[in-house]
């Protein structure tokens, strides 16, 4: 027998060759057992065995929850959709178990849509943290060296605090460990090639997945894209850019909208007026008169409110801010054990900074494309959240080496003011031919639900892998005051 019927025989029967020439036992599938989930019994849920360091898999596992929803079609059901709803952190099994209602009756009715949470998420051996240390938290806005350093400080406390409650799972919770669970929770669903839908933080782990394994690839779509090539100053310029684009459009809409709560006003001045204020100290929280508002919590109040985005509130919430009207009350947090995300987004990005001088000259090179905006607040919350990372980190930038997989849908509004239009423009160009772009005319984090443009493109992608002409443009869908759709949670 040569040797190449020799290989067909072994693999026909189960059984694999070491690199000596010696037989073994392939190694079985992994295997999901479902139940009734306990929130909603008509959704199912399930752990899968996973190791926690993929690099030395006879080691220490975990268990990574899933839940599912069973095609409402099973005569005309394609496969399982495997979702991840961004964050990082965001829950995929409260996603499915609470969310069905985010994906239309079409795509529900032809796949099983399986969440899972994320290595270091909510069920899934959760990052946890005290959270007195964490209410120490420094204010996420730098202003000298001596803020810097008590950022350092602080961020090694944590580590060394959140590294000795989570086990050593905590050293391995980067995107690209994720992708790799992902590939496991393939194999037991048994499916033999991947339909994947991530938005924002989701999309960092279907480039992973579309990198590693090109092979096993059916259909992805990244709405909402991270650049996972960006430097420290690219980060922070092109952040400034995407918050301040959508900024551009409240006022616009402001001016145009009679019912706009600033209608009437001239918005820009307006805000400038606002921003003054709060640098002088003369704002505070609405509904708080003890609780001062800075600059850095003005803005980050603005961000909020692009986000879904919900202008009508904005206009209002700017409005009580001005007056000293009231507002909600912040609630109490317990000292205890509590997650923290911040360990995921530092193990996929390196953004050093040297020191105060060069936080403020990359500062100043971003407030150009800031303008009104000033910056971005989740981004300089990231920056300040990673300083004095160890290196290296597991899954560090790189342009994306993505090569053989079918076509990849990305997806994303213009004025998206987390993972914007930059990014799904630069992340197309690195996956090269591979990638199509759908672009939303609108506003807002995540395009899936928009209009039934964007849904049906997508819709039509995922069920049938039909992938949208070069170019194709959704217009955009007026008043812009859809529900959040995108994520649990804020994902620059």
């Amino acid at each position: 027998m040569n040797k190449h019927v020799l290989l067909a025989a072994v693999a026909s029967l189960g059984i694999s060759l070491t690199s000596g020439g010696v037989a073994s036992a392939a190694a079985p599938p992994p295997t999901i057992t479902w139940a009734p989930c306990p929130e909603d019994t008509t959704a199912e849920c399930g752990t899968l065995k996973v190791p926690v360091d993929w690099d030395a898999p006879g080691g220490a596992t975990i268990d990574l929850a899933v839940a599912r929803r069973k095609a409402a079609g099973p005569a005309a059901r394609v496969g399982s959709l495997v979702v991840n709803p961004g964050g990082p952190g965001a829950s995929g099994v409260d996603f499915v178990v609470h969310g069905s209602g985010y994906f239309s009756a079409e795509l529900r009715g032809r796949f099983d849509v399986v969440g899972f949470d994320p290595r270091g998420v909510g069920r899934s051996h959760p990052v946890v943290c005290s959270a007195a240390l964490v209410r120490e938290r420094p204010h996420p806005f730098i202003e000298n060296q001596t803020d810097m350093d008590a950022w350092v400080s602080f961020n090694q406390r944590l580590r060394q605090d959140c590294r000795a409650r989570t086990g050593p799972l905590y050293d391995h919770v980067s995107s690209l460990d994720v992708a790799r669970d992902v590939d496991a929770l393939r194999a037991a669903l048994g499916e033999a090639k991947l339909t994947y839908y991530g938005v924002s933080h989701g999309t960092l782990i279907g480039q992973a997945y579309a990198e590693r394994f090109p092979g096993k690839v059916r259909a992805l779509v990244l709405d909402s894209n991270f650049d996972h090539s960006v430097d420290t100053a690219t980060y922070l310029n092109t952040t400034a850019a995407h918050a301040a684009g959508a900024f551009d459009q409240f006022v616009l809409w402001c001016e145009a909208t009679t019912s706009c709560a600033l209608h009437g006003h001239d918005i820009r001045a307006f805000w400038k007026r606002l921003l003054d204020r709060a640098d002088r100290g003369e704002l505070h929280e609405p509904g708080l008169p003890d609780v001062p508002m800075g600059a850095y919590e003005l803005v980050n109040t603005a961000f909020a409110g692009l986000y879904n985005p919900n202008w009508a509130e904005l206009a209002q919430l700017l409005q009580a801010i001005d007056t000293g009207g009231p507002g909600p009350a912040a609630s109490a947090q317990k000292d205890e054990e509590v997650p923290v995300s911040t360990p995921v987004f530092c193990q996929d990005f390196h953004l050093p900074v040297a020191g105060y001088a060069q936080y403020a000259s990359l500062l100043r090179r971003q407030a150009p494309p800031a303008r009104d905006m000033r910056y971005s607040p989740p981004a300089l919350g990231r920056i300040a959240g990673c300083l004095g990372q160890p290196t290296p980190i597991p899954n560090p930038q790189h342009r994306l080496r993505v090569d053989a997989t079918p076509p990849i849908l990305l997806a994303s509004s213009l004025n998206d003011p987390a993972t914007g239009y930059l990014w799904t423009l630069s992340t197309a160009e690195q996956i090269g031919a591979e990638a199509r772009v759908l672009t939303y005319e609108g506003s807002g984090h995540g395009v899936y639900g928009r209009s039934d443009c964007t849904t049906g493109a997508i819709d039509r992608y995922l069920i049938a892998q039909s992938i949208p002409a070069h170019g194709v443009r959704c217009p955009e869908v007026r008043p812009p005051l859809l529900a959040p759709k995108s994520e649990l949670a804020n994902g620059t």
